[in-house]
């Protein structure tokens, strides 16, 4: 009976650290998640292997984003967790592509072997993590839900990206014909700018003007580059969105000169991508959203699309 009972308790405070163990992994995965949907890159250290006496299990786990200012979860602590992260803090500082290692480390000041990092630690054993760092799919703002924005739609859907709309006509700013963008900006340009300036900046990775009327995109253009050129930020797609312009060189000349008018900087208004889209000869809508896409996605993951695609 007493043995019984024993066996009872041992397994009662199994389950319940498989639980607490399932909770903390929901949590962190969950929180992780939370930042990439708000487009902030994640670094996540798992630990994947064990051997001996450790502090962390397998499976234990710590989520850290916002340039290392902000974590969640444990993988043991003490000496271990300090060196894990450090470790996530410099490669996501460092990476700003997907990126991904395997670290073992030795929880003695005279650990040995193959890529083993000793730590000042009694415990003995060993512990192996893989470190991950995640990056957020781009997240499009389609400013004119013409011709042009619904082929972007249907091809950033199929790239498994997200997009929202900005149209100042109802009719080509609704859920029938945008049914998964993110969000819908129908609005006036004046009452559309206070909206951005209210969001995250770093919310879209890319604006695209594609607008019907060239007078209410060069508004839309000149106040997106006060309003980040107020908060100094950089048109690189992670401090703030990179701006891409459709239109012929007679219209961006125009932009550009009203906008040196205004007090934008030359450099600002370098900054802006005009034309859009890789030079391949495309016509129709369909051909210049994959034009559009490919030069999102060589700046997004940082390539030369002129370098030779070595596999």
């Amino acid at each position: 009976m007493i043995i019984q009972n024993s066996l009872n308790n041992l397994n009662r405070k199994k389950y319940v650290l498989r639980t607490l163990a399932l909770t903390m992994t929901a949590t962190v995965l969950r929180w992780a998640l939370d930042c990439l949907n708000q487009r902030k890159a994640v670094v996540l250290a798992t630990v994947i292997e064990t051997s001996g006496s450790v502090p962390g299990k397998v499976g234990a786990r710590i989520a850290m984003s916002d340039l290392g200012n902000s974590w969640v979860g444990t993988v043991g602590g003490a000496g271990l967790e300090m060196k894990v992260l450090s470790r996530c803090k410099d490669l996501i500082k460092k990476y700003s592509n997907p990126y991904g290692e395997v670290k073992i480390f030795g929880l003695n000041k005279g650990a040995k072997g193959y890529e083993v990092q000793p730590l000042d630690s009694l415990c003995g054993g060993r512990v192996t993590l893989s470190i991950e760092v995640m990056i957020p799919m781009p997240h499009i703002l389609l400013i004119g839900g013409g011709h042009c924005a619904q082929a972007l739609a249907d091809s950033i859907d199929l790239l498994g990206w997200s997009f929202s709309v900005h149209d100042t006509r109802q009719e080509f700013c609704n859920s029938e014909l945008f049914p998964s963008s993110s969000k819908l900006y129908h609005s006036n340009v004046a009452d559309f700018l206070k909206s951005i300036e209210n969001e995250e900046p770093s919310k879209f990775s890319d604006i695209l003007l594609l607008g019907h009327d060239w007078s209410e995109d060069q508004q839309r253009l000149l106040g997106l580059l006060e309003l980040f050129s107020n908060s100094n930020l950089e048109l690189n797609g992670s401090q703030a969105p990179r701006i891409g312009v459709i239109g012929s060189r007679s219209k961006w000349q125009e932009f550009e000169k009203q906008g040196l008018e205004k007090g934008i900087s030359q450099e600002m208004l370098d900054s802006v991508i005009c034309p859009i889209g890789l030079n391949i000869g495309a016509q129709s809508p369909e051909e210049i959203a994959i034009a559009v896409l490919a030069q999102v996605m060589s700046n997004f993951k940082n390539i030369d699309p002129n370098e030779p695609n070595w596999r």
